[in-house]
């Protein structure tokens, strides 16, 4: 009979290969948790470390979106590029390090061809960790994650894709707040102790809101419990998606993004959101506004010699209707109501972003604070103009 039979398909038997014994793994205090006033206020706390610089940090992070809108795609290109230490979304770059991701909807064969396109012929990264079966957390599944993380005290992130899998049964007698809350803090305690970024892939509502924290499927105590959220939407013009982001060490911001379906990598598109999800004119429009605040529709016309100038005005005051321009008395349009009474901030010369200060981790995208709104740009108008 044989003495070595076939490892159980879950996370306790990672890895399977034969390995050299492995030097003791260092012991973590537990995290102090009271402190009076004046020991708080002198005490050191190192700066949140950052698996995706201004977009993932350690904690819990809720990766959210509708059914086939390419969250499995995200978030193994975002694994991928962690445990390389290579460019997340080919544009920011990340420190590499250990990953375990819980492909917990599929095959062996289905994640192979994926990383196959996602790399496109570059060597996969031993430092990360496939399973397609894992305990839920209640039953165990919080203990192999764990063991896993001993085993690599220097990883940087978990993805759970899906969080649906890991959850397990909700315990009985609490509400369904109070369960969604208990659920995402299974996650949550092993993100605190480790100091890792921990992903949850999640689906969003079929109703659509405004507000895109609202979309996230279940009660408000998924979002409430994680430290951030992030929401993956569709989009038109240039854009395949935009990235919804929000959270307690994550400013609120969002992110063009575009699908590229040969390598199936989502890429990060340079400049604000706005530019990529709106019809050509008006794009051209609001660079032009940008560039010169206080334009007028014949000043733009100068910059658009294909377009006429009655369109160039329609399209100017629909897009103050809509939101995404602002419009004095004396019919100067501006990009946003602040330019009309200050300077214009500093900004990069890559990106068109503000300037963010030292304190703040650099980050690619637009504040959702200096974006205007996105739900006024119609496509057949766009198309149009």
């Amino acid at each position: 009979m044989s003495t070595n039979p076939i490892p159980p398909l879950h996370l306790y038997s990672v890895p399977s290969d034969p390995q050299p014994p492995a030097a003791a793994a260092p012991k973590r205090e537990r995290p102090r948790t009271a402190w009076t006033a004046d020991q708080l206020m002198a005490a050191h706390f190192p700066d949140p470390k950052w698996a995706v610089p201004g977009i993932l940090a350690e904690g819990v992070s809720l990766l959210a979106g509708p059914p086939k809108v390419g969250k499995s795609w995200l978030s193994l290109g975002l694994a991928l590029a962690v445990a390389a230490g290579g460019q997340a979304f080919d544009s920011v770059p990340v420190q590499g390090g250990p990953v375990l991701y819980l492909a917990l909807e599929d095959t062996p064969r289905r994640l192979q061809t994926r990383m196959g396109k996602l790399l496109g012929g570059q060597p996969a990264p031993a430092g990360l960790t496939l399973v397609t079966e894992c305990p839920p957390f209640p039953q165990g599944g919080t203990e192999a994650i764990a063991q896993w993380l001993d085993r690599n005290p220097d990883a940087r992130m978990v993805v759970i894709d899906v969080f649906a899998k890991m959850r397990g049964q909700a315990p009985q007698g609490v509400s369904a707040y109070d369960a969604d809350y208990v659920s995402v803090g299974y996650a949550k305690r092993l993100a605190d102790h480790y100091g890792i970024a921990v992903v949850l892939v999640h689906h969003v509502r079929k109703a659509g809101s405004d507000d895109f924290l609202t979309e996230v499927s279940g009660t408000n105590g998924i979002a409430g419990a994680a430290d951030a959220t992030l929401v993956l939407k569709r989009a038109r013009g240039q854009a395949d998606g935009i990235l919804h982001v929000t959270g307690r060490d994550v400013d609120e911001a969002e992110y063009a993004l575009q699908f590229q379906a040969a390598s199936g990598a989502w890429h990060l598109l340079d400049g604000p959101v706005s530019d990529h999800t709106v019809g050509d004119t008006r794009a051209a429009i609001l660079r032009h506004v940008r560039a010169h605040p206080g334009a007028k529709p014949k000043d733009i016309a100068g910059d658009l010699p294909q377009v006429d100038i009655d369109t160039i005005r329609r399209t100017c005051s629909r897009m103050a209707a809509d939101g995404q321009l602002t419009r004095d008395g004396s019919g100067r349009y501006y990009p946003d109501t602040e330019t009309r009474t200050q300077d214009v901030p500093e900004v990069s010369e890559l990106s068109d972003c503000p300037v963010t200060p030292a304190d703040q981790p650099e980050c690619p995208g637009q504040s959702e604070l200096e974006l205007s709104g996105l739900s006024g740009a119609n496509e057949a108008e766009g198309m149009a103009e």
